[in-house]
């Protein structure tokens, strides 16, 4: 036999699921403030550039840094992009700077650097690569998001569809796994001989 429950207990019922929803909204905003949008803005990037022509690439991403040629089928654009992360002052009542050099020691994340290296094959992409110092406090490659930004904030007609929300395959906290693509071979310049009669 289970006890009835007080009546200032049942009028409590609401407000205690209004202080739930509120800390449910604010731990989230508070994944958002340290890196974890930008992380899975970087990996959908991953997954949403495939396919895209170098034209596309360098319209919503910019001109690259370097260039290499890999083969005449094969070749790499980098991109290398810094964030600039204004430090806060101490004041003398509350020391911010400390505050924040001890969470960045503790927990990771202090990462200012990326370096993004896009490869085409015959001139498609087949594979978006990160590298550098690029980890936020949440997540990893979120620095990376200042480089491929353009193209998923405004997307290309080439790019592919990558569903969005909560269910997306795309997490913040590794990179997508992608299936190999198949290299398409360069269409040959020689005409087809001739069918003899």
């Amino acid at each position: 036999m289970t006890a009835p429950i007080p009546a200032r207990l049942t009028a409590l019922r609401p407000c205690l699921r209004l202080w739930q929803a509120i800390a449910l909204v604010a731990g989230l905003s508070g994944l958002s403030g340290c890196g974890y949008t930008d992380s899975r803005a970087a990996h959908r990037a991953q997954m949403t550039m495939i396919g895209m022509d170098s034209t596309d690439v360098q319209s919503c991403v910019g001109i690259p840094d370097k260039t290499k040629k890999i083969s005449d089928a094969v070749q790499i654009f980098e991109y290398s992009r810094t964030l600039n992360i204004p430090s806060t002052n101490d004041s003398t009542l509350i020391p911010l700077q400390s505050v924040v050099n001890l969470t960045e020691t503790t927990l990771g994340g202090a990462g200012k650097t990326c370096i993004a290296d896009i490869r085409f094959e015959n001139d498609r992409v087949t594979q978006v690569h990160y590298s550098g110092d690029d980890d936020e406090m949440m997540g990893t490659d979120g620095v990376c998001s200042i480089v491929t930004r353009g193209c998923v904030r405004q997307p290309v007609p080439s790019m592919r569809h990558v569903k969005k929300g909560v269910f997306s395959p795309v997490s913040a906290f590794h990179s997508p796994r992608l299936e190999a693509q198949p290299a398409t071979p360069p269409t040959p310049n020689t005409p087809a001989p001739a069918s003899a009669k």
